[in-house]
Formats: structure tokens, C-alpha cells, sequence
């Protein structure tokens, strides 16, 4: 857990120093990278360094002995190879050159890539920060791209954006693997890769390995292909979450043992503070999990609400800094059911939560109605064990003092945050998209796996055990392996010739000046950090961004109609692009402006033309 928590805290420090220096800079440069990268190097070194090494001096030689028995389980080494052709193939052939054509491996990154590489490359080409939104001419940047502003510091001291994505995925997939292990052992680790209803089953129709849950009408996903590969963000806050997890279940159960390795003070503030400027969702499910620890454990209330309470000035700063200084409307709102009536995920309501879950549901309420059961015979006999209770009657001042005295077990408190993050997501909408509630439900699942396993499947005998895991995870199983090999022989992204004459046509125009182009998720101009008037419309919806308005109008601009140099400075237009895109798109356009404006820079790609200079 050291090496963990050195690796997380060198990326939050660095992703933090480089936004504060760059907003005092007035935006990254190769001296503000280089900064914070060492200050990010010098606080992960004393994270590692102040770490509790996990025993004392006195345990060390038992330690040293129990190494081998802790990691010679035939599963774990199992599921450590297949995590890591997991990792190998969606990382490596994450975003990949095949002659002319840039492609990727996963169909789901289609959309998310183009907005990741838009990011980074923002970032890195030194705009002022916190950045106006590269994709709509009216809004801050609206996310979380904590992750984003990191590769941007090695893009900015010059390392291929392609090698340092392959790298950031294949180190984040060992401290996520890593993570799991130390949280919930091998069965939270294939909880994380297996994860699936009962789609998977069809493998017995067809007996061919397919990705049977990556159709429309199923909506528990697969964690690992449809949002570890896509949602950067989780690469951070998947193995942060858990090792803030892992910490409070340390600190806060029975037995001095337990207790000897826990994380610093100082690291947990910072993990904990600046998880909104990573992921937002993430930081949620934990205030979830916070809120039961206060209420649960009287001697957790004094740190907890000290802990909150000096985050809360962070925490809040980068909040408003991802909802465009808290401008961007509230998405939350009343919706039952998550998806189970949405558009084509829609099913009866058994029907839906049996064929997403399968199994699994039935069990974490069954493990839910057990750990509560457990709870309330401890605390009544704890109760009636006391001196002096002769009668019912005579107890029952006592118990209601003990009752006002809540002390819940540290089992009891994470089955009741899982209840608690489940249930806010089958009632309130956190995005205008339902299906991304699935953001928040993962935490449910990831908090209740150890339990599970410790409390209801361990406890069976070796068949019974092997039986109930195979139910659980085969389903899983054939849809990770159908969907890395779905990937072959990769998807095309873009055209690599035309991102890099753009490149190098608008090197020397204004890193600020924003662009009128058609809206598409892989425009040259954006996947050259450039802004633009209107983005992909469904990332501006999925970030709550009303852009009707502005993509008629950029619709009449493009097209010539009315008072198009009007129309320009309304949308704040400093250049009109026009390329292969917008050929093909606006092929009725009257094209005024080659009459009427300058050109900024042209050749067989297009060409851009100057609305500054042609007022």
C-alpha cells in the first residue's frame, strides 16, 4: 500500500500545483510542467516514506514468512493474468497509428477518446486556466479532468500523446488490481473484471465469446471495457476510492492489528479533497460511505468531521471549477428505477434487475437482511448482558441511552452505505443521461464484494463456493474476452495525415481564437486542443449543455444564410474553418466569406478564414 499511495499522491499533487500555477501563469508552459511533476515527485516520495510499512518490529520476521502464503493462491495468479490481458490489449491499442489511419481498440471509445485527446491537448497548448469549454462557445470546461490536466504535463515537455495514454492505463490498471487485492482479495478483483447479469449465458446458444452485454437493452455494463478504458477519470479514482476504503476499514475495526498500517493523515486529506477535480461521482459514493462511519462509530465522528471540514474549502474550489463556477444547472432530479423504463433499456421490473444483476442481487439482500440481523442480536444482548437488568422494565432507560449510543460494526456500516448509494441511484438522476448513474452504483457494488464474500460465500464449502462464483462471474467472463476480441482489427478514429497538417496550419494562430466547424466528436481542430464554436452534441448534453440555440445559428453561419458576419460575433467566432467536414456536411453553402474575409492559412485540407480581420 505504500507504493499505492506514493503513485496517487504524486498524481493529485501534480494535477493540483500545475492548475494553481497555471492560473497563476496564466496557463501551463514547460516550466510550470516540469514543476509540478517534481512537486508531485517529492510528495509521492514522502507519502512512501511516511507510510506505515504494515508491521512492527516485532512481526517482521512472522511478516517476511507470510509473504509467500499471502499471494500463493492459484486464483489470485490466475486473475492476475487475465487483468493484465485486459490491460495489455484495451491500453497498448488504446489509440494506435495504422498507416494513414489513427484507430483504436474499443468501439465504446469512439465518442470518449476525441473528447480526452480535446482536453489534453487544451491543456497543454497553454490556455488560461480553469479553461473556457473547448466545446461550446459559452460555458467553462464542465468535467472532471483532473486526469486530463496530468498527461497534458508530459505532453507539454513533449512525450507522444499515444505512449504516455498506453502508460498511464497499464500503470492505473496495476494500482486498480493492486487496490482490489488489498479491499476485497481475488473475489473483488474478478468482481471488478466479471461483472454481468445473465447476457453472458447466450455463450451456450452460440459457444462463441462475444461482448453480449455491450448491446442497448442491457445496462449493467461491463466496469472494466465500457468505463475503466473510456471514463479517464476512474483510472485515478477507482484505486484512490478503494485506498481511502481500505484506510477507514483499517482504522475503525476491532482488534489493534487491524490497525498498524493505515494511511497518513495527510495523504487521506488530500485523496479525499481533491477527488472532485477527478471524479465527481467517486467523491459522492465516499461522503455516503463518511456519513455512516460519523453516525456509526462515536470515535470516527471527531476526525471524520474535522477531515470534512478542512476539505471542504478544496473540495468546494474544485467543484466550482468543474460546473463552470457553479453556473451549470443542477441535473439532479427525481427518476425511479435508474433505466429500467428508459428508451430501449426498458424491461419489466423483475425482468430488468434479474437480467442486469443475475444472481447478485439476491444475495446482497440476503447478506443486507443477514449483517442487520447480526447487528440488532449483538446490541441487544450486549444490552441485556449488563449488570442489574432484573427486568424488561428496569432495562429500559438503559436502552434507550445505548440506543441514542449508536456503535454499529464496521460491516454494518458499509452494507448501509452500499444500501444508501444503491437506492439514491434508483431514485435521483446525477446526469442528464440515466444510464450514467451507473457512475455511482459501481461504489455500491465495489463496498459490498469483501463482505459478501467474508459473511455469505466463504463460509460454504469448496464446491458450494466454486459454484456460487461461477454463477456470479461466467456471464462476465465471455463478455470481457468477447469484447477484447471484438476490438480486432481496431476501429478508425481519424485520419492522422489530416490532424497533422492542421496541426501545423494553425501552429501560429491564437490558442484562445475560437473556431466555427462542424460539430463532430473527432474534428482535427479538436483533436488538436483547439476550441470550437459547438462540440459533439451529445457531450454537451451528457455535460447538461443546452446548445439548441447556438447550433442553429452556427447551422445559418455555416451555410451563408442571413447576416452571417453577424452571426459570427454573436458565437464570439474568430476563425471559420472549412475542411473535409464541412464540405461534405454544408455542401449547400453559399460560402460568402471567401469573398469577403482574409485567409488565415489554406491547402489541400481546406482552408481557415480570419472574422477578426475581416470586420
Amino acid at each position: 500500500m505504500r507504493l499505492l499511495s506514493a503513485g496517487l499522491i504524486y498524481v493529485a499533487v501534480s494535477s493540483v500545483v500545475a492548475l494553481l500555477l497555471g492560473m497563476i501563469a496564466g496557463g501551463l508552459d514547460e516550466l510550470v510542467s516540469l514543476i509540478s511533476l517534481l512537486s508531485g515527485a517529492v510528495a509521492g516520495v514522502t507519502a512512501f516514506m511516511s507510510m506505515p510499512s504494515g508491521s512492527g518490529a516485532s512481526d517482521q520476521t512472522r511478516d517476511r514468512a507470510n509473504q509467500f502464503t499471502r499471494y500463493r493462491s492459484i486464483w489470485l495468479w490466475a486473475l492476475g493474468v487475465i487483468f493484465g490481458m485486459f490491460a495489455f490489449r484495451s491500453f497498448c491499442w488504446l489509440l494506435y497509428y495504422d498507416g494513414d489511419a489513427m484507430r483504436i481498440q474499443s468501439p465504446h471509445n469512439l465518442g470518449d477518446l476525441g473528447l480526452h485527446v480535446a482536453y489534453i491537448r487544451n491543456f497543454a497548448n497553454g490556455v488560461r486556466l480553469w479553461p473556457d469549454s473547448p466545446l461550446y462557445v459559452f460555458s467553462k470546461l464542465r468535467y472532471p479532468a483532473g486526469m486530463d490536466l496530468f498527461n497534458a504535463l508530459f505532453a507539454n515537455l513533449g512525450f507522444d500523446l499515444r505512449h504516455q495514454l498506453a502508460a498511464t492505463g497499464l500503470i492505473a490498471s496495476i494500482a486498480t488490481f493492486y487496490a482490489f487485492y488489498r479491499w476485497s482479495g481475488a473475489f473483488g478483483i474478478a468482481g471488478f473484471l466479471f461483472n454481468g447479469g445473465v447476457a453472458g449465458y447466450e455463450f451456450f446458444q452460440t459457444w462463441k465469446f462475444l461482448a453480449y452485454q455491450d448491446t442497448p437493452t442491457i445496462s449493467w455494463k461491463s466496469i472494466a471495457l465500457t468505463m475503466f478504458v473510456t471514463q479517464r477519470g476512474l483510472l485515478y479514482a477507482i484505486p484512490a476510492g478503494l485506498a481511502l476504503l481500505w484506510h477507514w476499514r483499517r482504522k475503525y475495526s476491532s482488534g489493534q492489528g487491524a490497525k498498524r498500517e493505515t494511511l497518513p493523515t495527510w495523504v487521506e486529506y488530500i485523496l479525499y479533497s481533491t477527488m472532485p477535480l477527478f471524479h465527481i461521482h467517486t467523491f459522492l459514493a465516499l461522503n455516503f460511505v463518511l456519513i455512516m462511519l460519523v453516525v456509526g462509530r462515536p470515535e470516527a465522528r471527531r476526525p471524520f468531521i474535522g477531515l470534512v471540514a478542512a476539505a471542504f474549502v478544496p473540495a468546494t474550489f474544485f467543484v466550482w471549477l468543474i460546473t463552470d463556477n457553479f453556473h451549470a444547472s443542477s441535473v439532479l432530479e427525481w427518476h425511479f428505477g435508474w433505466t429500467q423504463n428508459v428508451d430501449e433499456f426498458a424491461m419489466p421490473f423483475f425482468s430488468f434487475w434479474f437480467v442486469n444483476f443475475g444472481l447478485f442481487l439476491p444475495l446482497a439482500i440476503v447478506l443486507v437482511a443477514i449483517v442487520g440481523w447480526n447487528e440488532w442480536k449483538t446490541r441487544l444482548a450486549r444490552i441485556f448482558e449488563s449488570p442489574g437488568n432484573a427486568s424488561l422494565l428496569a432495562t429500559a432507560p438503559l436502552l434507550w441511552k445505548r440506543a441514542l449510543k449508536l456503535e454499529l460494526s464496521t460491516d454494518t456500516i458499509f452494507v448501509a452505505a452500499a444500501s444508501l448509494i444503491f437506492v439514491f441511484a434508483c431514485f435521483v438522476k446525477t446526469a442528464p443521461w440515466d444510464w450514467d448513474n451507473i457512475k455511482i452504483i459501481i461504489w455500491a457494488y465495489f463496498l459490498v464484494l469483501p463482505i459478501l464474500w467474508s459473511r455469505l460465500i466463504k463460509p460454504w464449502p469448496i464446491l458450494g463456493r466454486a459454484a456460487i462464483c461461477a454463477i456470479l462471474f461466467l456471464s462476465g467472463f465471455v463478455n470481457l474476452l468477447g469484447g477484447l476480441a471484438a476490438g480486432r482489427p481496431g476501429f478508425e478514429f481519424a485520419s492522422r495525415a489530416e490532424t497533422d497538417i492542421v496541426a501545423s496550419a494553425i501552429r501560429k494562430l491564437p490558442v484562445e481564437a475560437r473556431f466555427a466547424a462542424f460539430p463532430t466528436y473527432n474534428h482535427p481542430l479538436l483533436l488538436n486542443g483547439r476550441k470550437v464554436v459547438c462540440g459533439y452534441p451529445g457531450h454537451l448534453w451528457t455535460q447538461g449543455i443546452d446548445a439548441g440555440l447556438v447550433g442553429q445559428k452556427l447551422q445559418s453561419l455555416m451555410l451563408g444564410s442571413g447576416d452571417w458576419p453577424q452571426l459570427g460575433r454573436e458565437l464570439r467566432i474568430r476563425y471559420l474553418f472549412w475542411g473535409r467536414e464541412e464540405k461534405t456536411n454544408y455542401a449547400a453553402s453559399t460560402r460568402p466569406w471567401e469573398n469577403k474575409l482574409p485567409i488565415a492559412a489554406e491547402g489541400n485540407w481546406g482552408a481557415i478564414y480570419d472574422f477578426g480581420r475581416g470586420r
